[in-house]
C-alpha cells in the first residue's frame, strides 16, 4: 500500500490525513476512493488504515484522517460532539474529490462503530457520495443508551447530562473525564480495546462531558428519507457493545437500494488483517462498493 501525507481544513481546524493507493497504481490513474472513518476514541492508525489496506488490496483509493480535537490536530483537545465530526466527514470528502489520484465521481463513506451513524447524516447532507456503508453502529443515540444502563441508571445520566450544560454555560470551563464515562464498553470490547487500542499513541484521553449530551441527541434515524444513494448495513450478530436490532432499526427505515450483512462476530473480535470475519466483511464492501462507485 502507497500512503501519501496530507491535510485538510475543517471550519478551519487543520486535520491531518492520509491517501492510500494500491501498490500498483500508476501516475495519472484516477482511483475510486473509499473513506473509512473511525468510531468513538478511534484514530486513523486504527480502524481506517485497517480498512485502507484492505480497500487498497482491491484496487480503491482510500483515504483516512483523525477527527478535530485528537492527536495534535486543531480544535478543542478532547471534545467529541458528533455533528462536528459529521462535518469533518464531509469536509474530507470535499479534500478527496479535488486529489488528483481520486474519481471525483466515485466516492464513498464507510464508517465504523459510532462513525456508521456518522456517515448516513453525512450521505444525506453532502452532494457528491456515491454509496455509504456502516459497520457495527448505533444509529439513534438515546435508544442505544438505553440499552446500556438501567432505567434508574438512565436517568442518572440524563440528569448529569443537563446538570453539566447548565454548569458549562454558567462557568465557561469544560470538565473531562474517563472517555468512557458516557461511552461504557461490554467486557469482551473492553478486553480488546485494553489489550490492543491504548498501545496506540494518542488513544484514551479524556472527554469533555459534552459528549453525553451530543450522543443523547444524535439520530442518524432522523436522516434515512434523506438517503438517496445505495446504503450497506453491516453488524455482528453477537455485538454487546451495539446490539444488531440498531442496525436492523436503521435498515428498516431506508427507502432505497439497501444491503443487510450480519456477520458471525462481536463488536471489534475480528477487526485484525486476514481473521476470517473481517475478510467477509471488507470482501461484501469490496463487491457493495465495486457496484456502487
Amino acid at each position: 500500500m502507497i500512503t501519501r501525507e496530507h491535510c485538510f481544513y475543517s471550519n478551519g481546524y487543520k486535520l491531518k490525513a492520509a491517501l492510500y493507493l494500491p501498490d500498483d497504481y500508476k501516475e495519472g490513474e484516477k482511483r475510486p476512493c473509499v473513506i473509512p472513518n473511525s468510531g468513538y476514541m478511534g484514530l486513523n492508525e486504527i480502524y481506517p488504515a485497517l480498512f485502507a489496506r484492505a480497500m487498497t488490496h482491491r484496487g480503491y483509493a482510500a483515504f483516512g484522517f483523525d477527527y478535530r480535537g485528537f492527536l495534535d490536530n486543531d480544535g478543542p483537545a478532547g471534545v467529541c460532539k458528533l455533528e462536528e465530526q459529521v462535518e469533518d466527514i464531509r469536509n474530507a470528502s470535499v479534500y478527496v474529490r479535488t486529489l488528483p489520484e481520486v474519481d471525483a465521481d466515485r466516492v464513498g463513506l464507510l464508517g465504523w462503530g459510532m462513525a456508521a451513524a456518522l456517515v448516513m447524516a453525512a450521505a444525506a447532507k453532502e452532494p457528491g457520495i456515491k454509496s455509504v456503508a456502516g459497520a457495527n453502529g448505533f444509529y439513534n443515540g438515546e435508544r442505544w443508551l438505553k440499552t446500556v444502563y438501567s432505567y434508574v441508571e438512565f436517568q442518572k445520566l440524563r440528569k448529569e447530562v443537563q446538570e453539566e450544560r447548565s454548569r458549562f454555560i454558567r462557568e465557561g470551563v469544560r470538565y473531562f473525564k474517563n472517555p468512557f464515562h458516557f461511552y461504557p464498553l461490554d467486557p469482551d470490547t473492553n478486553d480488546i480495546v485494553k489489550d490492543n487500542l491504548y498501545a496506540v499513541k494518542g488513544y484514551g484521553q479524556e472527554i469533555s462531558l459534552e459528549l453525553g449530551q451530543s450522543v443523547l441527541e444524535f439520530d442518524a434515524e432522523s436522516y434515512a428519507d434523506a438517503i438517496h444513494v445505495p446504503v450497506m448495513i453491516c453488524h455482528g450478530r453477537d455485538n454487546l457493545l451495539h446490539p444488531l436490532e440498531e442496525s436492523l432499526s436503521f435498515y428498516e427505515r431506508l427507502s432505497g437500494t439497501k444491503e443487510l450483512l450480519i456477520l458471525n462476530g462481536k463488536h471489534n473480535d475480528f477487526m485484525f488483517d486476514g481473521h476470517p470475519v473481517f475478510e467477509t466483511l471488507v470482501n461484501a464492501l469490496g463487491t457493495f462498493f465495486g457496484k456502487t462507485l
